[in-house]
């Protein structure tokens, strides 16, 4: 695998290539996604990447109705809410992103401890490709 400095340009051109990266700090093993270059726990800058199995469970979420911009521009508003949470990773790294294949308009259907499964949602084609990180319940 090429190296790739600890950035979020490097995160998102993983994203882009559907894979899902961290970094793992080298003494004391604890894992960051997205990527960090230092190790917050013991403060070490020796970090290697990780790939995720893309396996998780949602730990917490939220249903937005009143959401910034680009949401809105995607047809999400007060009548079509979005679902984002914070999702635990198999490998035991948490990260935020959007909850797909819920139902925003029923919160009380949408469980914390659910299993989940990466998806990577792309929007735009060429220079304009952003993709964003989502999961979707297995």
């Amino acid at each position: 695998m090429e190296e790739r400095t600890f950035s979020d340009i490097s995160y998102e051109q993983y994203l882009n290539e559907e894979k899902l990266m961290g970094s793992k700090c080298k003494k004391c093993k604890a894992l960051f996604v997205p990527p960090r270059s230092i190790c917050v726990k013991c403060y070490s800058s020796d970090m290697e990447w990780v790939e995720m199995k893309g396996e998780a469970r949602l730990a917490a979420f939220t249903c937005i109705s009143v959401g910034p911009p680009f949401m809105i521009a995607e047809g999400y508003d007060r009548k079509h809410p979005y679902c984002s949470g914070v999702v635990e990773l198999e490998e035991g790294a948490r990260v935020d992103a959007r909850i797909e294949g819920v139902d925003a308009n029923k919160p009380e259907d949408i469980k914390v401890g659910m299993p989940l499964k990466v998806k990577f949602l792309h929007r735009g084609e060429g220079d304009n490709l952003k993709t964003y990180l989502a999961f979707l319940p297995v």
